[in-house]
């Protein structure tokens, strides 16, 4: 159990009283005090569902769990029609690195509480939904177990992968291969400063965030043309959403997005070589979404040199955890020493819900076995970039 209050002051499940809420503003000074613990994702903080839930227009269940007058337990769930079946789920969908719910001073439950609860919420959402689906939840995390480790349904077919931050960038990349990754740092900066240099920016002005933005959007659909693959970042809703994480002002270091770049000096003065979206909550920073450009000196590898400049400055801010997110790609697993195995919870709440429960464990197992499988995984790529003129899609725009 986390550090915290005796397990005396702990509350248990039997003694919360469900209440469900359409709209977020009520309970918004206590959904901003749980979000502040640690153990919590910032993938379920106000802002980011607020973000995602205004510009998706969703319908909105959220679960207030009460005792003694005091929120004890946030989940906040948006109800999507999926071919004729009502699902609840965590707003942020697949943009979603690592979920949680929001939890304080609660004691795990045992078999008959968590029993109890599942009937207390099942009651709570009737008529609202068939089937609830909480996804990518870690069941332990951080030295924490999870209060609803034991609903885990199956494991997700994605893991998440991060670098722990020890201290200084010198211990950190010591956990690395430290002179492999020096020399390839000092020749990618070689490399930019022959044609003109660069510079590393984090633009400030509103006009220049969004400005960056909407060239990630470009460069990412690009990107993944070339490969013949789906732009999960081209509809307006997902734009929309982003845009307004970038509106949310950071609170001292914590921000729902920021953005980094590589930008070019010289002959080639203004061109942006690569993009990443960074997220930080506590000491906690996620790389939520990443691209480049190699039309312009692509020996260069701009997208590691970016890499490298942002985890050295999280170190110099006091974070713990780089996080790289979902997805095993092998740039993860050369940056990181950590792998979070996330399980999914599906609980039905009427019969289309029990019926498409096993349809959608079979599905995450079936794409489960198909990306432990190199070499099944490398058929499947080569299958959905079809005639693509590149072939297969690198491992990092696979995802």
């Amino acid at each position: 159990m986390p550090v915290g209050p005796a397990a005396g002051d702990m509350v248990r499940f039997a003694d919360l009283t469900l209440h469900v809420l359409d709209n977020p503003q009520p309970i918004e000074a206590e959904w901003r005090r749980l979000e502040k613990q640690e153990k919590n994702s910032l993938h379920q903080g106000f802002d980011w569902c607020l973000a995602w839930t205004q510009a998706h227009k969703s319908e909105l269940a959220i679960l207030q769990g009460v005792a003694e007058d005091r929120t004890h337990l946030i989940l906040p769930l948006e109800i999507v029609a999926e071919k004729g079946v009502k699902i609840a789920r965590f707003p942020g969908d697949r943009f979603n690195n690592l979920n949680s719910g929001l939890f304080a001073n609660l004691a795990e439950p045992d078999t008959e509480e968590l029993q109890n609860f599942v009937h207390a919420v099942r009651t709570a959402l009737k008529g609202k939904a068939d089937l609830i689906v909480l996804d990518n939840i870690p069941l332990a995390w951080r030295g924490t177990r999870h209060p609803l480790r034991g609903l885990a349904t199956t494991e997700n077919q994605n893991r998440s992968f991060q670098l722990p931050l020890l201290g200084d960038f010198e211990a950190t990349i010591a956990q690395l291969n430290a002179k492999s990754r020096r020399k390839k740092f000092r020749s990618s900066s070689r490399k930019l400063e022959a044609i003109g240099g660069y510079d590393y920016v984090c633009p400030e002005s509103s006009a220049e965030k969004h400005a960056l933005l909407d060239l990630f959007f470009h460069q990412k659909s690009e990107r993944l043309a070339q490969f013949g693959l789906p732009d999960v970042f081209q509809p307006d809703d997902v734009r929309q959403f982003f845009h307004r994480l970038l509106d949310v002002p950071a609170v001292g270091l914590d921000t729902p997005l920021s953005l980094f770049a590589i930008r070019l000096r010289g002959e080639h003065q203004g061109h942006v070589a690569a993009i990443a979206g960074l997220s930080r909550k506590g000491d906690h920073v996620i790389c939520q979404f990443s691209s480049i450009d190699e039309s312009i000196c692509p020996e260069a590898s701009p997208g590691e040199l970016l890499f490298w400049l942002t985890i050295e400055q999280s170190c110099r801010e006091g974070a713990a955890v780089f996080d790289f997110g979902v997805g095993d790609q092998p740039y993860k697993r050369n940056w990181c020493t950590q792998e979070t195995v996330q399980h999914d919870i599906l609980l039905p709440l009427t019969w289309k819900g029990s019926l498409l429960r096993p349809l959608m464990m079979g599905l995450t197992r079936g794409k489960a076995t198909i990306k432990r499988n190199p070499h099944l995984y490398s058929l499947v790529q080569r299958w959905r970039a079809g005639h693509s003129p590149k072939g297969p899609a690198p491992a990092s725009e696979a995802e």
